[in-house]
């Protein structure tokens, strides 16, 4: 079996590693308010100060790839028979990248029932984290509204297939679930080229279980669930944490209206406030579509990657997707801000195999177009 994993990149520390990251991790301040060429958009850095006016060693810049959601219902379930080529035909961007981040979305295991009131109920064998491991993906966030489909009975399986996948070669880090809430919050932390890149899960559940049961799914002080960010009160200060010891920050969102074009207000603003309290690049998935992308104050934001890896398509919206590509300047110093300084989508379409594929041209071109018109209504400038 041939390993896709890059050099020069190592797994610290993960929700199910708890070591020394979980120590410094342990206290919690108050938090701040409640084969075409990709499509490139290039971004100006502004410098951070150094304290006491001496520059700080520069690092090097790394990429960090992402992509929306994965699952292995109807068409992809017989791809995990071959587990290391399941997702590798349609992968070579992620695998490319110093790192690669995407949404797990279904739960993983064997046993329970479905929940009540879910109409798609997903589960997954473990072998769907060998399959995004072996594809070339580093992280893989699991806080969404298809983690417990099947309750939380199989959840001590679940954790288990985690720490096999951890510990395995090549490894897969999974955020946004654990036994408790302490555990579903933390990062993970992987060191790139001498830069440690925190990456946090979150979700953004419906808090009346009558409307969507995922809002009882929160993980608790002493209950097992998913990173719930209702009240993100416990999500800014898990950034707030990462931001102090790692040179990059990036937070994925599971959020927003399924089917909306433009990221909802609630969205613009919750991205606003991890951005302020520490996060450089937030990126989400769930609204099953492409939303837009750009710089928002000192981050970059990405509010909708749409489907990657899917089961059926519902419409021309749901099988447009790629991979995002960022290229990211690290903090010059602890006081200091890592930096995105060019960001480039590479556009494909989920074909009848539930895959995606690169576009040719003529497309591509109107996926920029597409792009320009998403950014414009997500308030970014063109």
């Amino acid at each position: 079996m041939t390993s896709r994993r890059r050099p020069g990149r190592v797994a610290v520390a993960t929700g199910f590693a708890v070591l020394a990251a979980a120590v410094a991790c342990s206290s919690e301040g108050p938090a701040p308010g409640s084969s075409e060429p990709p499509s490139a958009t290039s971004l100006t850095p502004t410098p951070d100060p150094t304290p006491g006016g001496s520059p700080a060693p520069a690092q090097s810049p790394l990429t960090i790839a992402v992509a929306g959601d994965i699952h292995f219902e109807g068409v992809l379930r017989d791809r995990l028979e071959e587990p290391a080529t399941a997702l590798s035909p349609a992968t070579a961007s992620l695998a490319a990248a110093d790192l690669a981040i995407v949404n797990l979305e279904t739960s993983v295991g064997a046993g329970g029932r479905p929940e009540p009131g879910k109409r798609y109920p997903f589960q997954a064998p473990p072998a769907a984290f060998t399959a995004l491991a072996e594809a070339g993906i580093d992280v893989a966030t699991m806080a969404n509204n298809h983690a417990l489909d099947f309750g939380r009975e199989p959840l001590p399986g679940t954790f288990a297939a985690i720490e096999d996948a951890r510990a395995a070669d090549p490894p897969l880090a999974v955020v946004g679930i654990g036994r408790d809430a302490r555990q579903a919050f933390r990062p993970a932390r992987t060191e790139v080229g001498g830069s440690i890149v925190a990456t946090i899960g979150a979700t953004v559940a419906d808090a009346d279980p009558t409307a969507d049961p995922t809002g009882a799914w929160a993980a608790t002080a002493d209950s097992p669930g998913t990173a719930d960010a209702i009240d993100p009160a416990r999500l800014l200060r898990a950034v707030k944490r990462a931001d102090r010891s790692a040179d990059v920050v990036v937070v994925y969102m599971h959020w927003g209206v399924q089917g909306d074009r433009c990221p909802s207000d609630a969205q613009r603003s919750l991205a606003a406030d991890l951005v302020e309290t520490g996060a450089d690049i937030v990126v989400g998935s769930h609204t099953h579509r492409l939303q837009g992308d750009g710089r928002l104050g000192r981050g970059y934001v990405a509010y909708g990657l749409g489907n990657y890896a899917w089961y059926t398509q519902s419409s021309e919206a749901t099988s447009v997707t790629g991979v995002l590509t960022l290229t990211v300047q690290p903090a010059p110093s602890p006081a200091g801000r890592a930096r995105v300084t060019d960001a480039g989508w590479e556009p494909a379409r989920i074909g009848t195999d539930g895959l995606p594929s690169p576009v040719p041209g003529t497309t591509a071109a109107g996926f920029d177009a597409d792009l320009a018109a998403l950014r414009a209504c997500a308030g970014f400038a063109p």
